[in-house]
């Protein structure tokens, strides 16, 4: 009798798929009916948002993701000339940052000859004042006009042209009064410029010394900056965003008028 209830070997053993761990991690992520169907029990399945996904939403919404990538031992700003700036104007973006980055190197000259000159007794009071010329101007130039001139070319704003040039003036004066450096609203020799240069020379060769390189400097720093304001100013009319910043302001003052 026991052996009307064994087993018969010819039947078909029933097997449950996902009493094996392997079959039912494999099986988890397929269809409840069938491997390409509709309804997926597999959470991963679902790609999640990649940071391309982010940046191309972001360029859809107008917003430009920028990474901090320059100078590249210590990056504090984002600049990318090559492959953000137009072909046809990289060349003068590029010299445009030549005259932001000699600004730099006047300012931190002019340090070094006033430093010298106050070694030699002429006071400290315009050791503190270069000081507060380079911490002032480096920033002050990268936010007020070299920044605005870089988004100009990258966005075609005609707003920023005309930031730019409001400010890329003054830069432009401050080189020419700081290359002659005349005893007025600045202590005369706490900028390098001929005045002071010739003052010092009689006193002391070496300061003297000093002081012409950073007058030589201001010099091409003003000359090469002119250079700059002129080509762009060129580009600007030639585009066709003088007429195109007339009639935003044009706009501007109407809404504000009503």
């Amino acid at each position: 009798m026991a052996g009307r209830y064994d087993s018969n070997p010819f039947d078909e053993e029933e097997v449950n798929p996902f009493s094996d761990p392997a079959v039912r991690g494999k099986s988890s992520g397929q269809s409840r009916f069938g491997g390409g169907g509709f309804f997926t029990t597999n959470s991963a399945s679902v790609p999640p948002a990649t940071n391309s996904r982010k940046e191309e939403a972001a360029a859809r919404a107008g917003i430009v993701l920028e990474e901090k990538n320059w100078p590249p031992f210590f990056p504090i700003i984002h600049h990318d000339i090559a492959n953000e700036i137009p072909i046809h104007l990289q060349r003068l973006q590029y010299v445009a940052f030549a005259t932001y980055l000699g600004l730099f190197v006047c300012l931190l000259w002019n340090i070094v000859a006033v430093t010298t000159a106050w070694i030699k007794g002429e006071g400290v009071k315009i050791w503190f004042l270069a000081i507060i010329y380079f911490i002032a101007g480096v920033p002050g130039a990268y936010g007020l006009w070299y920044r605005p001139l870089y988004r100009a070319f990258r966005t075609e704003s005609a707003m920023k042209f005309g930031w730019f040039f409001l400010f890329y003036l003054l830069h432009i004066g401050f080189c020419i009064f700081a290359s002659v450096a005349p005893p007025i609203i600045f202590k005369g020799k706490s900028l390098t410029g001929v005045l002071p240069a010739v003052d010092v020379m009689g006193d002391d060769a070496l300061v003297g010394i000093f002081y012409f390189i950073g007058f030589g400097l201001f010099c091409l720093e003003s000359l090469v900056s002119i250079w700059v304001i002129q080509q762009v100013y060129m580009y600007f009319r030639g585009s066709g965003k003088a007429a195109e910043m007339k009639r935003e302001a044009a706009r501007g003052a109407m809404r504000a008028a009503l």
